[in-house]
């Protein structure tokens, strides 16, 4: 591996062991063997450095179960399967949803790394799409990820806020599918006449 890859790698250590704002460019360089100049040459910055990071542990995360799911397109089995998958990453990925909140919460204090990820939602909410649905990502549109997209992403945010909060509350995969399948059924049923 040469610089730039050693750098990812200790970035996304240091996300999962620091979290965004604790870890410094120091950290990074202590992580990967590498010298702090290497971080402004291949990235930029520690901040697009640690976000390009961010992005690399979510796709990895998503690679773990994504092929082990095998139901239909937008089936309940697909959605439950997907659930599941995420649920069982929830200790290995927990620390850096941690680190995602941080960021989210900081208000002014980092804007240029919310500003560098949020850029980077446009990417997760198609990686959703893709799973949930098995569309292939070059096939969506921005209509598929500005609506499907961001209901999953709420899905996704929303579950792992609850995980963070009180594991033992959260949902399991069957009560979220069986939720969502009660929701579905609720919009789809035909409004009563009023009288």
């Amino acid at each position: 591996m040469g610089h730039r890859e050693d750098l990812l790698e200790g970035a996304k250590k240091c996300l999962v062991e620091k979290g965004f704002v604790r870890t410094t460019a120091r950290d990074i360089v202590s992580a990967s063997g590498t010298n702090l100049a290497s971080i402004g040459y291949h990235y930029g910055s520690k901040d697009a450095l640690l976000t390009q990071a961010f992005i690399a542990l979510m796709e990895e995360w998503g690679e773990i179960f994504q092929s082990g799911v095998t139901g239909a397109g937008g089936s309940l089995e697909r959605f439950r399967q997907v659930w599941e998958g995420v649920l069982a990453q929830h200790e290995e990925s927990g620390r850096v949803w941690s680190a995602s909140l941080e960021v989210a919460l900081s208000g002014d204090r980092l804007p240029d790394l919310r500003a560098m990820l949020a850029a980077s939602q446009a990417e997760g909410r198609r990686g959703l799409i893709s799973m949930l649905t098995g569309t292939p990502e070059d096939e969506l549109d921005e209509r598929d990820e500005r609506t499907l997209g961001t209901f999953y992403q709420a899905l996704l945010n929303g579950l792992m806020i609850q995980w963070l909060f009180d594991p033992k509350s959260a949902p399991s995969a069957a009560e979220f599918t069986e939720g969502m399948r009660r929701a579905s059924e609720a919009l789809t049923r035909p409004a009563a006449d009023p009288e």
